[in-house]
């Protein structure tokens, strides 16, 4: 009886002990990305690391739709992509400065997510997806027969311009501090998001929706708002990588980019926190050093896809939570 009586604070402590407040390692991998973002200019390309933060934040965006509102968009590529087309047009034929530019392209972005949003969620499914892939489609095709577009040739030349007037951003290193302050803006504005009541919420949608309607919840204003603010962030990352490259084309409007950063939330790790991030930064490096292979670089994303699948469902991310015994 000693023994067992023992045992049992024993047991109940253990939770506490393995269980450590999981927004305190949050906060502890928060304070070393930034401290990673300051340190990684030093020895790594910029131009590279503000492709990987674009796209990062991007990826965050998706993830807030897919992994916490359980919303499975095919069409994310037309709020970045024409959030970077308005934001380059700003920049270049009004010559605006880059926050307005980028704000320009933002407000676009939410209009559009606003708009097919509206559409989108009076379907659920296959169906909701299916879509937002049309829509996004008639975006691509937007872009590539409006004349402020450039067609095929898309928006080159766009210039980085000052911030706020004063700061000039020509500079990779200047600009790089931007980028990263913008991406860690909007990292810590999806984490505060998903630990609100909102956030709790949309969880709650996800797993269970007719309970939520239950209980009294307005599902379809909770989908339209997450909808939106996923976009709007997609926009802010369109719009920061259109100043970054001084470019904006139909790449970033085509389906398959709309793809891509489904893999890069799939391989970094659905509904996670900062699984989104790894992906992206998997998917770019990918990208980038393994350039010299061509086209071949698809069908090497494609088989490292097939395996993160196969080997580990959770995603990078979400097997070491599994293995740490911690969410991350």
């Amino acid at each position: 009886m000693a023994a067992a009586h023992d045992a049992t604070p024993i047991a109940a402590a253990r939770p506490a002990a393995e269980g450590v407040d999981p927004k305190a390692l949050h906060r502890r991998i928060m304070i070393g990305i930034v401290v990673l973002l300051a340190l990684l200019p030093l020895g790594v390309y910029p131009i590279f690391l503000m492709k990987v933060l674009c796209f990062a934040l991007f990826a965050l965006a998706f993830n807030l739709l897919l992994g916490f509102g359980g919303l499975l968009s095919f069409g994310h590529a037309a709020y970045f992509g024409m959030a970077g087309y308005v934001s380059a047009y700003a920049a270049k034929a009004w010559g605006l400065t880059p926050e307005l530019a980028i704000a320009s392209g933002t407000l676009a972005a939410t209009a559009l997510g606003l708009a097919f949003g509206a559409l989108a969620i009076r379907r659920q499914g296959i169906y909701f997806a299916m879509i937002t892939l049309a829509l996004a489609q008639m975006v691509y095709f937007f872009s590539l027969q409006a004349r402020f577009t450039g067609g095929e040739d898309g928006i080159q030349g766009v210039p980085r311009g000052r911030l706020f007037g004063l700061i000039d951003l020509s500079d990779d290193r200047v600009l790089y501090a931007v980028v990263a302050v913008i991406f860690t803006a909007g990292m810590l504005l999806i984490y505060r998001v998903i630990h609100s009541p909102f956030g709790q919420v949309l969880k709650a949608i996800r797993e269970n929706e007719p309970r939520a309607i239950s209980l009294g919840y307005r599902v379809n204003r909770y989908k339209l708002a997450v909808f939106v603010l996923s976009a709007t962030l997609a926009g802010v990352a369109g719009s920061t990588k259109a100043i970054v490259f001084q470019l904006a084309s139909l790449t970033d409007v085509h389906w398959s980019m709309s793809g891509e950063v489904v893999l890069m939330t799939l391989v970094g790790g659905m509904g996670t926190v900062f699984g989104p991030i790894v992906g992206a930064f998997v998917m770019i490096a990918m990208e980038s050093y393994l350039a010299p292979f061509g086209a071949w670089v698809t069908i090497i994303q494609g088989c490292v896809f097939v395996v993160c699948v196969l080997t580990f469902r959770d995603g990078i991310v979400g097997m070491l939570g599994r293995i740490l015994r911690r969410p991350l």
